[in-house]
């Protein structure tokens, strides 16, 4: 009687999961952006929303794209089937102008995107309170 010895399998198994336990966190990219804070509650979002990010610096990234915020609407099609998005989130920092802002979003309906959804961060609970 012949048995299969598992405990390799299971030596390998476990060094694998520690490697992507320990490597996971590093792979999330993203851009740095100081979002506004509000009291509104949280709504749903769909799983694959396109996110357009404006940093602090007034650089556009869409899809880790990165390009100046003139050049939105002119790439916007070609980075994404604009007939098939029906809305786009806008992310941008606190710290830019309001006028910078509503330039790209006229950008953005001017490519052909018609809902465009503003991301802000929740007011903590500690300073709720305090309101």
């Amino acid at each position: 009687m012949s048995d299969i010895n598992v405990t390799p399998f299971v030596d390998v198994m476990l060094v694998l999961l520690i490697i992507f336990m320990v490597t996971a966190p590093m792979m999330t990219h993203g851009v740095k952006v100081d979002t506004p804070q509000t009291t509104l509650k949280k709504m749903d979002v769909q799983e694959h929303a396109v996110v357009i990010t404006i940093d602090a610096s007034s650089r556009v990234s869409i899809n880790n794209d990165q390009l100046s915020a003139s050049e939105v609407r002119d790439r916007l099609p070609a980075l994404l089937d604009v007939k098939r998005t029906r809305e786009v989130y806008l992310k941008a920092d606190k710290s830019l102008s309001y006028g910078l802002v509503m330039n790209v979003m006229a950008q953005i309906r001017d490519a052909g995107i018609e809902k465009i959804g503003m991301v802000t961060e929740p007011i903590p609970a500690q300073q709720d309170a305090r309101r």
